[in-house]
């Protein structure tokens, strides 16, 4: 039950590299959080270059504006391996797909429970 956002200045990749980046999280959530192929629930936000603000070398990491954040909102639970085999795969695979600098793949999540959650209706369908 993720729910992805991903955001990016304005204009830095086409619609098929957004359709590929949201293909990519799926496939590493599928694969290290063993999410159901059917739980996709992504946004993407593009911003004006002065909205999008960010470290160009925060923790020795140079980042150009070709960055990405990705926030998996998701069920607590998952192990430290299982969320840094996620990291590795999202920063390899996108950096190989859309020829970006792994130094371009930011990633958080944030965890939560099942009361958290409602996918429709008013109610608390994982309870």
């Amino acid at each position: 039950m993720p729910f992805i956002r991903v955001s990016y200045i304005d204009q830095q990749y086409e619609t098929r590299q957004l359709q590929l980046i949201s293909q990519t999280i799926m496939e590493a959530l599928i694969t290290h959080f063993h999410v159901p192929e059917d739980d996709c629930f992504q946004v993407f936000h593009a911003h004006k270059r002065e909205e999008f603000v960010y470290s160009s070398n925060y923790l020795n990491t140079a980042r150009t504006d070709g960055l990405l954040f990705i926030q998996i909102t998701c069920k607590s639970g998952r192990t430290t391996e299982q969320k840094t085999s996620l990291y590795q795969t999202l920063a390899t695979t996108l950096s190989s797909a859309l020829s970006m600098r792994k130094e371009d793949v930011f990633i958080v999540i944030a965890e939560t429970e099942f009361e958290d959650w409602s996918f429709g209706n008013g109610i608390a369908q994982m309870l």
